[in-house]
Order: structure tokens, then C-alpha cells, then sequence
């Protein structure tokens, strides 16, 4: 295939990571970060959540240079996502745009904070007070819950294989 078909070709390259996508999404929808974890089963807190376990799939991702193409596809899937779920809801097309870069916004500096923290729990507590709470922090045992199981999460995410990521194939977090 040459340059020219590559670029006019109607196949969309992100369609790669779409396994992936569903694997964090699903992990983020699972309902002990919310019992357990009291992460507020809300809008804004799945959106928390799915954030927490992609920017750390997205950091894992970019420890390896070989994978900054799919790290690429993989943000540009959570873009559209969050695109369609915000027009989904009523958000009207004139504002879609603002939303979704502040959601981007939130997301970027998600990855710092996570990036900063994830292998000191108290940092990592402070950092899901912030980002996954929202400054309404929960009852420690629950706070503790989620610091726990994202860092196990993130060491789980090491030991993979990136090959293994990109196909979908994420760890399971255990309960």
C-alpha cells in the first residue's frame, strides 16, 4: 500500500486499540471501586475512575517507545468516546468542544499526578483525593482500597508485555 492509499484510506488505524479501550473501560466500570472503594457512581466519577486505570495503561504504554503510536490511537479513542458520551447526554454541539478539552485538561494533569504518586501511597492518596474524589475525601479504608489496588494494578501493567496491552489484555484487578 503506498503513502497516498495509507492516507486517503477510509480504514481507521485506531480500530487497533479498541480492545484495549474496552478492557479499561470495563475495568473502570467495575462495581467495587464504587462500593469498596466509594468512588461516587456519578458522571463525573466514572469518568474519575476509567481516567485512573487509562492514564496508567497510558503511562505503561509510554515506557515503551515502541508503542507511542498506539498511546497516540489509544488517547484518540477517549477523545471521540468522550466526544459521543457528552452529546449523548444533551451537551450541545456548540459546547462539546469545551468540554472535551477540559476533560483532555483533566486528564493531562491526571497523568502527572498518577505519574508522581503511584509508588508512594501517600502521595498516591493525595492524588486520588484531588483527581478521583474531587476533595471530598472518602473514609480512609476506602481511600486506602483504591491506593492499594491501582498500585497493584500499575505493577501488574509492568510485568505485561506491551504487545499483550495493546491487544486488550490488561490485568484483572482482584478484589
Amino acid at each position: 500500500m503506498s503513502f497516498l492509499d495509507k492516507l486517503f484510506s477510509k480504514e481507521n488505524p485506531n480500530a487497533e486499540m479498541q480492545p484495549l479501550y474496552d478492557a479499561i473501560i470495563a475495568e473502570g466500570r467495575r462495581l467495587f471501586w464504587y462500593e469498596e472503594g466509594a468512588v461516587p457512581d456519578s458522571l463525573d466519577g466514572r469518568f474519575d475512575m476509567i481516567a485512573a486505570i487509562f492514564v496508567l495503561v497510558l503511562i505503561r504504554l509510554e515506557s515503551d517507545e515502541s508503542a507511542n503510536q498506539q498511546a497516540s490511537w489509544l488517547t484518540e479513542l477517549f477523545i471521540t468516546d468522550m466526544d459521543g458520551q457528552l452529546r449523548q447526554i444533551g451537551i450541545g454541539d456548540m459546547v462539546v468542544g469545551k468540554h472535551v478539552k477540559r476533560m483532555m485538561g483533566a486528564l493531562g494533569g491526571r497523568i502527572g499526578a498518577y505519574r508522581e504518586s503511584i509508588d508512594d501511597t501517600e502521595k498516591l492518596v493525595e492524588a486520588l483525593n484531588r483527581n478521583l474524589y474531587r476533595g471530598d475525601e472518602p473514609n480512609k479504608e476506602a481511600i486506602k482500597f483504591v491506593a492499594t489496588h491501582l498500585q497493584q494494578f500499575h505493577a501488574d501493567l509492568i510485568s505485561t508485555g506491551t504487545a499483550e496491552i495493546i491487544s486488550g489484555t490488561i490485568p484483572e484487578i482482584s478484589k
